[in-house]
């Protein structure tokens, strides 16, 4: 049964990206040029006054160096807070790049520093890759935070789909690491569990457009390099997967009523709840995966909204 029914209307547009978006049966290279043909067309004209600057830093050890982008907001008040922002793409396609009139926007509507990390991608650098590189950037973002401009007490950590899914092991390594305080986590339909892609599906009504079953199967596939369903997946890769989430920072989660990472971002959450992490969840009622696409529609704008305002209350406290 289709669940075309229930797609907000003004979310239709998005449906078309269920036909980029297909690791089934297109090359992975071409996904990885089409993303960023979308990603330049979606792009206005006229993006916020904030200046974007590329810095290299160093990897995780014995790794390349790594590229990020640093977004400063004019006229920003310092220290100022700061947001890493991790890219999503299903840790098989996309760049740090692809979320620039995002970011844009967030470090003007936020005031604050924002580092977007271009991590390296699977298969060809599979987990603990992309993790390892996040752990860098947030590293050098608090060891480099008096010339950033940056307070280091009020660094959020952001990411949507497989960045969101990056962001929560990214927390769980910080913790069990010892590393760097994380003041907030935000996690934007985070990909969180590789069992969604080898059980037999929650609800018949996620998972149809977009993000759909076969390209998480894929996804999961290119990150582990095994098959996903496993008993020995760690948990910075699958967050899902920690036996322990107590001590993790204040978080954000929030998904579209028929995205395919429904059921395991709302069990994400109960289980955060259970071991007293303040957390918040949002669910946008028909809204698939990548919602955000439509920014002109109203539950986007709901979305951005509430988005927006849960990382002012954590990084702005009264």
């Amino acid at each position: 049964m289709s669940s075309r029914r229930l797609v907000d209307p003004e979310l239709a547009a998005v449906l078309d990206l269920t036909a980029v978006i297909d690791l089934s049966t297109t090359p992975l290279a071409q996904v990885r040029t089409q993303i960023v043909q979308l990603a330049d067309a979606m792009r206005p004209a006229e993006p916020p006054p904030v200046k974007a600057v590329e810095r290299m830093i160093p990897g995780p050890p014995e790794a390349p160096a790594l590229r990020v982008l640093v977004y400063t907001p004019p006229g920003v008040s310092k220290p100022a807070p700061a947001v890493l922002q991790i890219h999503g793409g299903g840790y098989v396609f996309g760049t740090a790049d692809m979320n620039d009139y995002a970011n844009s926007l967030l470090s003007a509507g936020l005031g604050a520093i924002v580092v977007a990390v271009d991590y390296r991608l699977a298969p060809e650098s599979p987990h603990p890759s992309p993790v390892e590189d996040c752990y860098a950037a947030l590293r050098w973002l608090h060891g480099n935070s008096e010339a950033l401009g940056v307070d280091p007490a009020r660094i959020a950590i952001s990411g949507d789909s497989a960045g969101g899914g990056a962001a929560a092991g990214l927390a769980l390594l910080a913790r069990d690491r010892g590393g760097p305080p994380i003041a907030f986590q935000h996690l934007i339909y985070p990909m969180l569990d590789d069992r969604t892609a080898s059980a037999p599906p929650a609800s018949p009504h996620v998972g149809e457009f977009v993000w759909t079953r076969a390209n998480n199967m894929f996804a999961w596939r290119a990150l582990l390099g095994a098959e996903p369903g496993s008993g020995d997946v760690s948990p910075y890769a699958a967050p899902a997967r920690a036996k322990d989430l107590s001590g993790l920072p204040p978080t954000y989660i929030a998904c579209g009523a028929l995205d395919l990472f429904l059921e395991e971002d709302l069990e994400y959450a109960r289980q955060l709840m259970t071991a007293g992490v303040p957390t918040e969840m949002h669910i946008y009622p028909g809204a698939p995966h990548a919602f955000m696409a439509a920014a002109e529609a109203y539950v986007s704008q709901v979305f951005a909204r509430d988005s927006l305002a849960a990382l002012k209350r954590a990084l702005f406290p009264a």
